[in-house]
């Protein structure tokens, strides 16, 4: 087994390595549902800031626009903590989490409940002005989620980039050790891998590997469907 897995990093540092120049451009936030100024005061300077990279989707639309937010107030860390606080709030209270989630609430409870509970744990300004724009819009069932996308982007700002392995087995060390540094060549100098690695039989061997919105497939369950697909193709027998 530790053999299958020794002979998918050389196909996965290839593909990593061919992938490795294509450039990510931000989104635009012209959507008025972004429009709204998180910040509580105005700042003196107008910063110009961007995110690591780009996200796509209702959650990856939201933690940008926060996350833009935070970087401008300088309260990167401070939301980021804030952020998870609420998530396990909402986890160890069953009865909480399924208001977020109830759309038959009117939003103006919504707001006055998500206020309550930020002035209640004293969170910053941006954290108490953006969940009460989540709540208006009817997006707090999201804020799992928007706060997992807010935590890659917040990695990214420090330099870190977090990436999952999934492998039939637990890579041995000297396979983790090669992996990260596959990463580290495709990421750059200054760039810190946190891997994450997760446990799937039904891949059969190989690895996939997912990062910065990307995943990487040189699973042998994947390698197989391949090979029954190209199988299956009708053979033109009339072909010299």
């Amino acid at each position: 087994m530790a053999g299958r897995l020794r002979s998918a990093l050389p196909i996965l540092r290839r593909t990593l390595t061919n992938d490795a120049q294509k450039v990510f451009v931000c989104p635009s936030f012209a959507n008025a549902e972004f429009s709204r100024n998180y910040a509580t005061t105005s700042p003196v300077k107008e910063q110009k800031v961007k995110v690591p990279f780009a996200m796509y989707g209702v959650s990856g639309n939201y933690a940008s626009a926060l996350y833009l937010a935070a970087v401008k107030a300088n309260v990167l860390d401070k939301v980021e903590s804030e952020l998870l606080v609420l998530i396990e709030a909402s986890k160890k209270s069953p009865k909480f989490s399924q208001f977020m989630k109830d759309l038959s609430v009117t939003a103006d409870i919504r707001v006055k409940a998500v206020n309550d509970i930020g002035a209640q744990a004293k969170f910053d300004g941006i954290t108490k002005n953006f969940l009460a724009v989540v709540a208006e819009s009817g997006r707090l069932g999201h804020i799992e989620r928007i706060a997992q996308r807010f935590s890659e982007l917040t990695m990214a700002h420090r330099g870190e980039v977090k990436a999952t392995v999934t492998s039939v087995i637990a890579l041995p060390p000297e396979e983790e050790k090669e992996l990260k540094e596959t990463l580290h060549d495709i990421l750059g100098q200054g760039k810190k891998v946190k891997l994450e690695q997760k446990i799937d039989p039904s891949i059969l061997g190989g690895l996939v590997v997912e990062f910065q919105q990307k995943v990487f497939d040189v699973s042998i369950k994947t390698r197989a469907l391949q090979m029954e697909r190209f199988l299956r193709q009708p053979i033109n027998l009339d072909a010299q």
